[in-house]
């Protein structure tokens, strides 16, 4: 005799709120409205929405007899560089680690946020890379700055995840704490050298905007007390 049974709850694929997810999915739908399009409006892309240091040197531009543009002409790029990526494989690791580290800023600060959150952290770095490169007409893409500001952010909430802890009540870690003096120095060590060499994942060589993800890391971990004390209180249950 077979006995009727409920049927478990279906599980979501990522356990990761949905914000996340949305933006995930907004830069990998960037990227291939970009890569999908002609080679010549990629290019006009790149050159209109990169981040490009030379853009903000009054000295190049004379140099070039070229314009600045208007005030939103050079405001935003600071933003929209983060919708762009080189390629695939750059779309990819960014996405990777944004769904490793998004997850545990979203569910404390909630959607609105985190997505302002991440907005500031990549025009501090965009910024950063500014201050050491000025005049450089080299274009920065990619939302990696923004993305280390979240990982530095997310370091700072690890008292959260101890079993002992109520959900978004538990207080950051400590700036100075030995544990992430202790993770910013390996991370600043590792991305120097990644800044050195422009040795990248996978063996893949070439420019590495480190001064931007730099920018971005210090961004998150000062803002991220401020950030804290903004969202409403009771929040940081888990958003799905």
């Amino acid at each position: 005799m077979a006995f009727l049974q409920s049927a478990p709850p279906r599980q979501p694929i990522f356990r990761a709120p949905s914000v996340v997810l949305w933006l995930i999915g907004g830069l990998a739908a960037a990227h291939a409205a970009r890569v999908m399009g002609p080679p010549a409006r990629s290019l006009a892309l790149i050159e209109q929405f990169a981040f490009v240091p030379a853009r903000y040197s009054r000295a190049f531009l004379d140099s070039h007899m070229a314009q600045a543009g208007s005030f939103w002409d050079q405001a935003v790029p600071f933003v929209s560089y983060m919708a762009l990526h080189n390629d695939f494989t750059h779309l990819a690791v960014n996405c990777l680690w944004l769904l490793a580290f998004g997850p545990t800023v979203a569910r404390r600060f909630g959607a609105s946020l985190f997505l302002i959150f991440f907005v500031v952290c990549g025009v501090a770095g965009a910024a950063t890379h500014l201050a050491f490169n000025w005049g450089s007409p080299v274009p920065v893409i990619g939302a990696s700055g923004a993305i280390s500001g979240l990982m530095a952010a997310a370091v700072r909430m690890l008292p959260q995840i101890a079993p002992w802890a109520v959900p978004g009540e538990a207080p950051l870690a400590p700036i100075f704490s030995r544990q992430i003096l202790v993770f910013t120095g390996v991370w600043a060590a590792i991305n120097l050298l990644v800044g050195v060499t422009g040795l990248g994942f996978g063996g893949e060589t070439g420019q590495i905007a480190w001064q931007a993800h730099l920018g971005g890391f210090i961004a998150g971990l000062f803002l991220c007390g401020l950030f804290d004390r903004l969202r409403p209180r009771g929040q940081g249950l888990p958003l799905e």
